[in-house]
């Protein structure tokens, strides 16, 4: 029994080398075809330099390269073990499935324990590392005044966040008034852009969709109230609030080209600054990461200060769930494919892959579904990231079941 599972535990662990050089190569390639290739043209970057970029990328690559490394060894060696009837003489020699595919299990729950790690801890750390070595070559100082994906809160008086953001077009904004410390002006929006005057360094936000929410304890009316949606409720502690449902909202009036920009100017003159926002100070401070640049306690020091400062801490907390699902992939991948492995009985590698690519693309949808819902807590995007673990581990499970009890 040693001796077979010593040459099963060889030969999963030598096809998940393989593997895993392969995906590591596959994806760093398409980091360096993206970012560090524009540096070479540019001439912005030495050899020194693009060496370093990649060593930093390695381990973040890792963090995916190694769950579905494992998936594919599981199903190259399962799938070869099944075809070559060696499966049919283990079953013969009176040993179970379940006994037989221990020792990979508890591999992958050790490399599920790596994932974690490198999740949790170091791909973050060396993420953040690369990045600041591109914003020091000048790759990406043309989006440091708003970047998205984090919470802005270098800008006096207000905190910002942007879940994606394509040049001057911004998805999911939330936009906080702070005066003292309390927020006094919550505005959400589907939809935005800004303007930006590189001269000064100074903004203004043109939002579409928005819901804002005002204290009215500071005394204060709005003026040309707009034709929308209104309504008024108090706290717990006793202080009112008014919400409009606002189809066009800015932070400052803008030259007046179109008469309905003309009778939406005063919308919140009274409660926002009418100067544009001055981002001076996050221009010329050194780069801070994104959310998904943190690691596990930088993100849940985020959530915590965020909570005392009344933000919304959904697309934190989102990031900080990814990081714990995505370091059990390893463990789901195993359990499902192995018995699928079995099922396929093929040899080719081709075949195996081809299933591997596919269950990937399924497992890692839900992670972009729950990403792009970061930004909408009623939803519970952070339980959507768990979603393909359970799937996963359940299927596997049933399957490995059905295919002990046909042994």
């Amino acid at each position: 029994m040693k001796t077979l599972h010593f040459y099963l535990t060889r030969e999963v662990f030598s096809t998940l080398l393989m593997t895993v050089a392969v995906f590591t190569f596959v994806l760093l390639l398409g980091s360096v075809l993206k970012e560090i290739l524009a540096l070479l043209v540019n001439r912005q970057a030495t050899p020194g330099i693009v060496l370093q970029a990649v060593a930093l990328l390695i381990p973040f690559v890792l963090a995916f390269a190694l769950p579905m490394g494992m998936l594919t060894a599981t199903l190259l060696v399962f799938g070869r073990f099944s075809a070559d009837q060696e499966l049919t003489a283990v079953r013969a020699g009176g040993i179970s499935l379940v006994s037989l595919v221990t020792p990979i299990l508890l591999l992958s729950a050790g490399l599920s324990l790596v994932c974690g790690l490198i999740n949790l801890e170091i791909a973050p750390q060396c993420r953040v590392a690369y990045k600041n070595l591109l914003f020091r070559v000048g790759l990406e100082q043309s989006t440091t005044l708003l970047p998205e994906d984090r919470f802005v809160d270098d800008i006096p008086g207000c905190i910002i966040y942007v879940r994606k953001r394509e040049g001057n077009d911004l998805r999911d904004v939330r936009f906080y008034r702070i005066e003292g410390d309390q927020i006094v002006t919550r505005v959400s929006a589907e939809r935005g852009q800004i303007i930006v005057d590189q001269a000064s360094a100074k903004m203004r936000l043109l939002l579409e969709n928005t819901i804002v929410e005002q204290r009215l304890s500071r005394d204060k009316k709005l003026k040309d109230s707009p034709p929308a949606e209104e309504e008024t409720h108090t706290d717990a502690n006793g202080v009112a609030h008014r919400r409009l449902f606002a189809p066009f909202w800015r932070t400052s009036p803008f030259p007046e080209t179109k008469s309905e920009e003309h009778e939406w100017k005063s919308l919140l003159q009274d409660a926002f600054e009418p100067e544009p926002l001055d981002l001076k100070r996050t221009a010329q401070t050194q780069r801070k990461p994104k959310l998904s640049e943190l690691s596990f306690s930088q993100l849940r020091a985020e959530v915590k200060k965020l909570e005392t400062q009344g933000v919304d801490t959904t697309p934190a907390i989102v990031q900080l769930h990814r990081q714990i699902a995505f370091s059990f992939a390893s463990l789901g991948f195993t359990l499902i494919g192995i018995p699928l492995g079995i099922r396929a009985h093929r040899r080719e590698t081709s075949a195996g892959v081809a299933l591997a690519l596919i269950l990937v693309l399924i497992y890692y949808s839900f992670f972009v579904l729950g990403q792009a819902w970061q930004a909408r807590p009623e939803f519970a995007p952070h339980l959507i990231l768990w979603l393909p673990n359970f799937l996963f581990q359940a299927v596997g499970a049933v399957l490995l079941w059905q295919a002990n009890r046909v042994g």
